[in-house]
């Protein structure tokens, strides 16, 4: 009989792997410390006070908090369709609903234009209705939603396939319906990979640039979110470009990693 002690299964590391450990952590804080090193601290109060500077961080925390919403109710559908269902060609959907990850998001961005756009696929018909979404906030949520999602889904997926089925074969078994099982037993078993799989959609669609400036543009309070406002200044002032690079950096800790920590206890408290 093995009696399990708080060093059992620890494993000492090989030597060598702190050495590319530090040079990534490296590479990923120098450029960090390089941008507030660059600060313009004497005028950084103005610089990210004025009213493009406001207006482009609330549109941001706003359709941010408004696409993860949506990556939610879409994503965890979809992750549990291609985690638990056994439909034909479930490998290619996974590839087509993960194809966002890999394609450039200017890209994704032409592709909604073509969809949504007055011209597009379903803007017409949109037009038609009397309802506008290319250049409006709504395209802003849409293209955060269209390159946040996989994200979700990615993430979700792995904690269903790692979770296994035996707490829903044992509710189903003992005559809970479908959706109860799927209430009551699926998504609090696997709340940690949701919570993550959320933290990532947010951080996602708090950064999104490309897509966002082809499917919505660059319209002040309306489509400017802080990525396109930093894009924008970089040319006309540098200093107020660095500024909110550093404010929109700072916001992406603030929320993110108080949701980590939360979603490692959980996952610690699930074991």
């Amino acid at each position: 009989m093995v009696t399990s002690t708080p060093l059992a299964g620890r494993v000492g590391l090989p030597r060598w792997l702190f050495v590319p450990a530090a040079l990534g952590a490296a590479f990923v804080l120098l450029p960090l410390v390089a941008m507030v090193l660059r600060v313009d601290w004497g005028g950084f109060g103005s610089l990210v006070t004025s009213q493009s500077a406001r207006d482009a961080l609330w549109l941001s925390l706003r359709t941010s908090a408004c696409s993860t919403a949506l990556c939610v109710v879409l994503g965890v559908p979809m992750a549990v369709v291609l985690a638990r269902a056994r439909i034909p060609g479930r490998g290619v959907l996974r590839s087509l609903v993960l194809l966002p990850l890999v394609i450039p998001p200017v890209v994704s961005g032409i592709a909604l234009l073509y969809t949504f756009g007055r011209r597009g696929l379903l803007g017409h018909t949109l037009d038609v209705l009397g309802v506008e979404v290319a250049f409006t906030t709504a395209a802003v949520i849409m293209a955060q939603t269209f390159v946040a999602l996989p994200f979700l889904v990615i993430s979700l997926e792995g904690a269903l396939e790692t979770a296994g089925q035996r707490y829903e074969v044992v509710a189903a078994t003992l005559g809970a319906a479908p959706s109860t099982v799927f209430r009551r037993v699926t998504l609090p078993l696997v709340l940690p990979g949701l919570l993550s799989g959320a933290v990532l959609a947010f951080a996602r669609s708090l950064g999104e640039f490309g897509a966002t400036i082809t499917f919505a543009g660059s319209l002040q309070g309306t489509t400017a979110t802080l990525p396109i406002q930093i894009y924008l200044e970089r040319v006309t002032d540098p200093d107020a470009a660095v500024a909110l690079s550093l404010v929109l950096v700072v916001v992406a800790v603030l929320v993110i990693a108080p949701l980590s920590r939360q979603a490692a206890r959980t996952g610690r408290g699930a074991l």
